[in-house]
């Protein structure tokens, strides 16, 4: 290829793998679905099981442990502190991968989530981007409503002072129509509008939808009005229909049982099942304005021309997310009375700025079915994660692929489609780690069928939880309470719901593939974490 691709990068936050129409989804996501149809689906694509250490992985190539985010910085536990790789940030072991494409020529361009630092000098700016207009933490209200605070206040809805920056600035006041999808795809339209147009771009577009609280406009979310009055149980075998109907799971699928400790939806009051209802429509209204975003940056491109030479990556950062936040001590005691003092969280107040919801693990795993759980378990639920591929040069279009794959793949590939070289363990007089994730290059332009060969590992670790996949083979450990607290072993080419647990008549195997994970903990610097939320 003569002229070098553009890259434009989209993440989605806590989107579940079938959240989109084009794998299987309800909710309105023309634009996201004209890419997929259009390109290339991803079955088998694996983030880590939450978005920080997700985020670290995408950006620079390696294990997230490596990388700084070893646990996310707002659960670090006291054995944690101050170990190589839980700085709780982009760390100096690490290149990212705008640091190297600026480097050679690119301009860099961000607009959204960061969460992998929160002050000027851990911001996208410092990390390789020309122009950034970013959300330094993990979560925030879309709207931009802050209630007061005060020493009762729970430290998960403190957010800090400053939540935005643009390049090296704190952004001292948001705007009155602010809506945080809204406002990252008008800031990278304007850097995209203003760039140096002799130059190829990267644009990295990480929205923080739909992330709770659910919000949107309420003119999307009357779209969904009483489509969700079945509740999630309906909704997860609607799903699980289209799944299969579109070739995205094999129609034998052995789906692995919910697992909730909040009521079933027929336990549930009236008025119960119509606000669970509605905040599942609000979730709804979330993704569909996340779509209509991506489609106004991909039009323009199109319209500039830009578009088939523009290399396009969507994926989520994680599973769905099925926390019940009123159950976690980690949120804390007096989280309920709190919103009930400062929020309006009544029926039809629900996904507006002044409320505060979430929508709890039985919506979750209608979005992650046939897998087990969700985000921040390394079940497959927790780490499988929708992906597409849109760029017309390469022969992989118009297809579905179920090679396995990790979000840890995106930098060497991105360095290769722009012909350049990773530095390897040096770079601007310091070391630094080398990529562990493989180039799809190769894959991507039909000369290869796979990327990831049988003999190819791959571990993952947070809050003490644990996986390792070698082939199709995969062993998981969830930590009493939450699981048996030994290894399981699961062949997920026959059983990707993991629900057969072949440990015991595979002892030699589960031997070997735990034996391949306390290389990757030595190799990566893990340091075992408590769950956090427990």
């Amino acid at each position: 290829m003569s002229k070098r691709p553009n890259f434009l990068v989209i993440l989605a936050d806590d989107l579940g793998f079938s959240d989109v129409g084009a794998f299987g989804s309800e909710i309105a996501t023309p634009n996201l679905d004209a890419l997929a149809h259009g390109g290339l689906r991803l079955t088998d694509f694996h983030a880590a099981s939450t978005c920080s250490p997700t985020r670290s992985m995408l950006l620079t190539g390696t294990d997230h442990h490596i990388a700084g985010i070893g646990s996310m910085a707002e659960a670090i536990s006291p054995e944690q502190v101050g170990k190589p790789g839980y700085e709780g940030y982009l760390n100096e072991r690490v290149v990212a991968l705008p640091e190297l494409l600026r480097e050679a020529g690119y301009q860099t361009l961000m607009a959204g989530k960061w969460h992998l630092g929160l002050t000027p000098e851990l911001a996208p700016h410092a990390r390789g981007f020309e122009r950034s207009f970013s959300l330094l933490p993990g979560a925030a209200n879309h709207y931009g409503f802050e209630p007061p605070y005060d020493d009762s206040t729970p430290q998960i809805l403190k957010g800090t002072p400053a939540l935005y920056i643009e390049d090296d600035q704190f952004v001292a006041e948001l705007p009155k129509d602010f809506y945080s999808s809204d406002a990252f795809g008008d800031k990278l339209l304007q850097y995209l509008k203003e760039r140096d147009q002799s130059r190829p771009f990267f644009a990295y577009l990480p929205f923080s939808a739909p992330h709770w609280p659910l919000q949107a406009p309420a003119e999307v979310v009357a779209k969904y009005r009483g489509r969700y009055d079945a509740g999630p149980e309906v909704l997860r075998q609607e799903r699980l229909a289209r799944l299969k109907e579109l070739g995205l799971v094999d129609k034998d699928v052995k789906a692995h049982p919910v697992l909730a400790m909040n009521k079933e939806w027929q336990l549930l009051s009236d008025e119960e099942r119509a606000i669970s209802a509605r905040s599942m429509e609000v979730y709804a209204a979330m993704v569909e304005r996340l779509d209509w975003n991506v489609g106004r940056v991909v039009d323009y491109l199109r319209q500039q021309g830009q578009l088939d030479n523009t290399f396009i990556l969507f994926l989520s950062d994680n599973g769905a997310e099925g926390a019940l936040l009123e159950a976690f001590p980690k949120f804390g005691p007096h989280l309920k009375e709190f919103l009930d003092q400062h929020y309006d969280n009544s029926l039809d107040n629900i996904g507006n700025a002044n409320s505060y919801v979430w929508y709890g693990p039985r919506w979750a795993q209608a979005a992650t079915a046939p897998s087990r759980l969700y985000k921040a378990f390394t079940t497959q639920g927790g780490i499988r994660v929708p992906a597409l591929i849109h760029y017309p040069p390469l022969a992989r279009q118009k297809q579905i692929s179920h090679n396995f794959g990790t979000v840890m793949d995106v930098t060497p590939t991105i360095l290769d489609l722009a012909g350049v070289r990773h530095p390897g363990k040096r770079w601007n007089g310091r070391d630094v780690a080398s990529v562990r994730g493989k180039s799809w290059l190769g894959y991507l332009a039909g000369e290869t069928q796979q990327v990831h060969d049988e003999n190819s590992v791959t571990g993952w670790e947070l809050f003490g939880m644990r996986a390792l996949r070698k082939g199709n083979w995969k062993i998981v450990f969830l930590p009493q309470p939450i699981g048996p607290g030994a290894w399981q072993l699961y062949d997920l080419s026959k059983d990707p719901g993991e629900t057969h647990d072949l440990a015991q008549s595979h002892p030699e195997l589960l031997q070997e593939l735990a034996d391949h994970w306390q290389q990757y903990s030595e190799e990566t610097g893990i340091v075992a974490g408590k769950l956090p939320f427990l």
